[in-house]
């Protein structure tokens, strides 16, 4: 059984806010960031980094308070947070400049990261991205708002439930979520401080900022299951391209991870050709 919970070969660590932030990074060119969503981990980009490595430089980090890299001590979950963290990991691995890419909470970073700090950000991809106020929240989440439940799942996160969040999460057509994809997710959930951090994520107030999306100049490319809703990021960001995968769920990156990487590498060349992106010394 593989140890989830535990550094692997290709594992790397940089200090970022008081954090041990644990990230992995493969290939050489332009640099491309995969922002997981929440109760994820950079494993959920794995077979997407794979296929973009050849010619781009990927970088996967894990999020505060999720995969190796841990909680928070001030536990500030709130996305500019988020996005003011990872420009510092962007400064600490010796990049200028990238297409930040992001899925569910992590789209909702990089679009904030595009708004704050719009020097780093060469193009933007979204996928399933998460920031408008009446987008629905998954069963799993709106249990953890439960104020009777709460401290129950700080110590306890079953498998059972874990499983039923996955599959509620995938598309109906997807056979992704197997033993293998429980288990990683059951490991790293329960990893010290990751289900805390669940729930105080979970009960954070976060900002509406989906008044200021029109303020986002970076290029953005919307990938969008059909089936997901509360999303106009393809409205609101001027000059965005949508593309609408008929049959994927929220974890499309798993479900479909060759239509991800192809539309991401096909978004990304033009534009890293036409010198909108600076490569990043290794740090």
């Amino acid at each position: 059984m593989i140890a989830w919970s535990e550094p692997q070969a290709d594992s790397q660590f940089a200090t970022v806010d008081g954090l041990r932030l644990h990230y992995k990074r493969a290939g050489d060119g332009p640099a491309v960031l995969l922002l997981h969503g929440s109760a994820s981990s950079l494993h959920h980009f794995e077979q997407v980094a794979t296929l973009l490595s050849n010619g781009l430089d990927v970088i996967r980090p894990d999020l505060p308070g999720w995969g190796l890299t841990g909680a928070r001590a001030d536990r500030d979950y709130r996305v500019p947070t988020y996005a003011a963290t990872v420009a510092r990991f962007l400064d600490a691995v010796g990049v200028s400049r990238c297409f930040a890419v992001g899925n569910s909470l992590g789209g909702n970073i990089a679009w904030n990261l595009a708004l704050d700090y719009p020097e780093r950000v060469a193009g933007l991809v979204l996928v399933n991205a998460t920031g408008y106020p009446e987008k629905t929240v998954p069963p799993a989440l709106r249990l953890a708002r439960n104020p009777l439940l709460r401290p129950v799942l700080r110590r306890l996160m079953p498998r059972r439930a874990i499983e039923r969040h996955l599959r509620s999460a995938a598309g109906p057509r997807s056979d992704i979520v197997d033993a293998a994809m429980v288990e990683r997710s059951h490991q790293l959930m329960n990893r010290a401080g990751n289900r805390s951090t669940f729930v105080d994520f979970v009960n954070t107030d976060q900002p509406d900022r989906s008044g200021d999306l029109a303020r986002v100049s970076a290029p953005t490319l919307v990938l969008r299951s059909a089936a997901i809703d509360g999303q106009h990021f393809a409205r609101d960001i001027p000059g965005a391209i949508e593309s609408i995968h008929p049959d994927g769920g929220h974890l499309l990156p798993e479900e479909d991870p060759k239509w991800v990487a192809a539309a991401i590498a096909a978004f990304v060349r033009p534009l890293a050709g036409r010198g909108d992106q600076h490569r990043g010394d290794r740090a």
